[in-house]
């Protein structure tokens, strides 16, 4: 083996168990081992996070849980050598959350801009169809006048009171008067049975 290759050779050889030393005394703890390996890969990290264009806040932050969970998994990297890769990947990792969050939030703040309608509901379709079975109950309860004038007026908004007397026979002076007094009797079983 020529002289240069066993040179670069021993030299990776050498980096490789210092980084795996490095590695291991960091993760008992050692604060100078910690500060040698964050000025090692401090600025690939930082580089790794910034490709993102993240805002400043974001990109602080994926760097800070880059280096959160070299120390929490540290002890999981079974090959030091890879280090380089494994921050690398965490870093893009870290980002990519960080966007996925960003877009949620985003998401969140444009419904809350815009009321929901709660209308389409399953639970709200279900209390509407109750109240409307309730409200039906109930108009079957009045007077048989009364009850088919709300019916008639009802049924099809916008028909000419002129059809709806008409239909009904009476006359259309009394159709008013019988829709008041009609709504009132209602309102006042609506207000009995708790629906007011």
């Amino acid at each position: 083996m020529p002289a240069t290759a066993c040179m670069a050779s021993c030299a990776e050889s050498d980096e490789t168990s210092d980084i795996a030393t490095l590695l291991r005394v960091a993760m008992e703890g050692d604060s100078r081992a910690w500060t040698e390996i964050v000025l090692r890969y401090g600025r690939l990290v930082a580089a790794t996070v910034h490709s993102f264009q993240l805002q400043d806040a974001d990109a602080l932050d994926a760097i800070q849980m880059t280096w959160l969970r070299l120390l929490t998994k540290g002890r999981r990297i079974q090959d030091p050598d890879k280090l380089t890769a494994w921050l690398i990947t965490t870093a893009r990792r870290e980002c990519l959350a960080i966007l996925r969050r960003s877009k949620r939030v985003a998401y969140r703040e444009d419904i809350a801009d815009t009321p929901a309608d709660s209308a389409g509901w399953p639970e709200q379709r279900f209390l509407a169809s109750e109240e409307v079975s309730a409200v039906r109950g109930l108009v079957a309860e009045l007077p048989v006048r009364g009850r088919t004038v709300l019916w008639a007026l009802f049924a099809e908004p916008g028909r000419p009171y002129s059809e709806i007397a008409a239909a009904i026979g009476i006359p259309i002076g009394s159709l008013g008067p019988t829709r008041a007094r009609a709504l009132r009797q209602l309102r006042q079983r609506l207000c009995e049975r708790g629906l007011v």
